[in-house]
């Protein structure tokens, strides 16, 4: 169950960090987004466990993994910029 949650609320994180981040560099696609506001929120579920934030099998909360989503679409936005140059 704790994986179904991630993928939700890393849907979300990734709409919202869409708004928050928009930009030449980052995917258009919605689908694409998407895929990157979940892969946002395993990062930051990762990372969140193995600070100590959160429990093991807990998953990060909508704010971590909009926190995660921006970074991600960030490193994104990086190196698709490199490819386009």
């Amino acid at each position: 169950m704790g994986i179904l949650w991630t993928i939700i609320i890393g849907f979300i994180a990734g709409i919202i960090a869409k708004f928050i981040m928009p930009g030449s560099n980052e995917p258009s696609g919605f689908i694409m987004t998407t895929i990157l506001g979940i892969v946002g929120a395993f990062v930051a579920s990762f990372l969140g466990q193995a600070l100590g934030w959160y429990a093991p099998g807990e998953g990060a909360g909508l704010i971590g993994a909009i926190v995660g989503a921006i970074i991600v679409l960030a490193v994104w936005g990086m190196i698709a910029g490199r490819r386009r140059v």
